[in-house]
């Protein structure tokens, strides 16, 4: 175990320091992730505004700021790495990382923890340490238990794992196409709607929640806000924390076995 952390943790220390190398990048960021989490508040504010009903989708209009702004501070998990493995594969680099002495799957999913504790540092920390504020003095909400928050980092961290365990098997298409850049325009936007970023999960018809239940999406955005904001408990946090890890162990496996497939077609010219 300690080998391994030998071998790919400088994957994650090079990508967080080549991110915040640039200042000005950094910076804009932030600002960039702040003003889309508005965009969305004053949406919501909009829709609870214009009907009488005090309860929408299972969340109170301040329980709905609550989740716009913890289902920005959640993304920060959504690393995508079809990107890295499409480039891999036309630069033809792929077939330098196959004689080396590592996985390459894992050296991706480290450098993405790289990637994933920089947008953690800016801006989903500030995001959440102001809607913490706000939502104590403002909407008079009760503020987060320590243990709910260790929930809701656990839930994270599974959430990190079923995201990129995806967008890997997603990135073996580039074994095929090549060029995948459309494909990742597609996805990304889809993403963002099945996972619950845009629209919380409760909010569409029951018949669609329970096929929501038997896909892997809900579990990347969706199920740490719920538990972050109390949600999810007793059973049903259980159910909602052992679904995520079947579904890394999943996408681990499918993963493996795409992986497999590929590289006995694999066809590097040049590089």
């Amino acid at each position: 175990m300690i080998k391994s952390l030998k071998i790919y943790l400088p994957f994650t220390t090079n990508e967080l320091k080549s991110r915040l190398a640039y200042k000005g990048a950094f910076y804009v960021f932030i600002l960039i992730s702040l003003f889309g989490s508005f965009i969305s508040y004053y949406l919501w504010m909009a829709v609870y505004g214009s009907t009488d009903r005090q309860m929408l989708g299972g969340l109170s209009q301040k329980e709905m700021v609550v989740y716009v702004f913890m289902a920005y501070v959640s993304s920060f998990i959504a690393i995508s790495i079809s990107d890295w493995v499409s480039e891999d594969v036309v630069k033809g680099t792929v077939a330098m990382n196959l004689i080396k002495p590592m996985d390459y799957r894992l050296s991706l999913i480290f450098r993405a923890a790289g990637v994933m504790v920089y947008r953690f540092l800016a801006p989903s920390v500030f995001i959440w340490i102001g809607i913490e504020i706000y939502k104590v003095t403002v909407l008079g909400l009760a503020p987060v238990t320590a243990s709910r928050v260790l929930l809701y980092l656990l839930s994270c961290a599974m959430s990190f794992l079923i995201y990129v365990l995806f967008d890997f098997c997603f990135g073996m298409i580039a074994f095929f196409t090549t060029y995948i850049f459309g494909l990742m325009m597609v996805q990304e936007a889809l993403m963002k709607f099945l996972t619950g970023q845009l629209i919380p999960i409760s909010f569409f018809p029951e018949a669609a929640q329970k096929v929501f239940d038997f896909l892997p999406f809900s579990s990347m955005v969706y199920t740490p806000v719920m538990i972050y904001m109390g949600k999810y408990s007793g059973e049903m946090l259980v159910f909602a924390l052992l679904r995520q890890a079947v579904w890394v162990a999943i996408l681990y496996g499918l993963g493996s076995l795409i992986w497999k497939k590929v590289t006995k077609r694999l066809v590097v010219l040049g590089g």
